[in-house]
């Protein structure tokens, strides 16, 4: 596993330390399912996304409950001169060239994998937009792995893991129980939240 903020020796014991700290500050609390800190290979939706606040608390919340969240971006942005950084923020270069997509190239990185947590805003952008991508969900399900559904709850600063979810074989239907989870969530700027459909 690839060296990040989240696993760091000697830095990232500091850097938990740091966050615990401004979550304190801020006033915000971390909600957590037990279950999905069992979990060794999940996906985690990020949602509502609405804000670059969100991956702030986001990285937070990894470091206060020990996660070692990755994600996924076309080889194009790990080119210097911030390549290196970007792998520090946990990502993950793929060539698209090489694989037919990124929900392929995502599956093919689970299953070569022993541990490893891909984090998804399954809005795509930070702005509304007409719906979900369900990328995340093609993944879990070629991949054989859960959902975790992160979320941000500004209104109540809470911030953390919700449910573990098994992705079942109508769409529709997970996209309703992602509905009703998220429908209490609420971002920093709720006019740009675009909730699945």
């Amino acid at each position: 596993m690839q060296r990040t903020i989240f696993n760091t020796p000697i830095l990232t014991p500091v850097l938990r330390q740091i966050a615990r700290l401004l979550l304190k500050l801020h006033g915000w609390r971390v909600v957590c399912d037990q279950q999905a800190l069992k979990l060794k290979k999940y996906v985690l939706l990020g949602a509502p996304h609405t804000s670059n606040w969100d991956g702030y608390y986001f990285i937070l919340v990894a470091l206060k409950l020990r996660l070692t969240p990755q994600w996924m971006g076309k080889d194009k942005l790990f080119k210097f001169p911030l390549g290196a950084t970007m792998r520090w923020f946990g990502g993950i270069a793929v060539d698209r060239s090489k694989a037919n997509n990124l929900v392929e190239a995502t599956v093919n990185q689970f299953n070569a994998s022993d541990e490893l947590i891909i984090a998804v805003p399954p809005e795509g952008t930070r702005g509304a937009t007409e719906r979900w991508k369900t990328g995340f969900y093609h993944i879990a399900r070629g991949a054989r792995v859960p959902v975790v559904c992160g979320f941000i709850n500004f209104p109540k600063k809470e911030v953390g893991l919700g449910p573990v979810l098994e992705m079942g074989e109508n769409l529709a239907a997970e996209l309703a129980r992602f509905r009703d989870f998220y429908a209490d969530k609420i971002g920093k700027f709720p006019e740009r939240y675009t909730p699945p459909a």
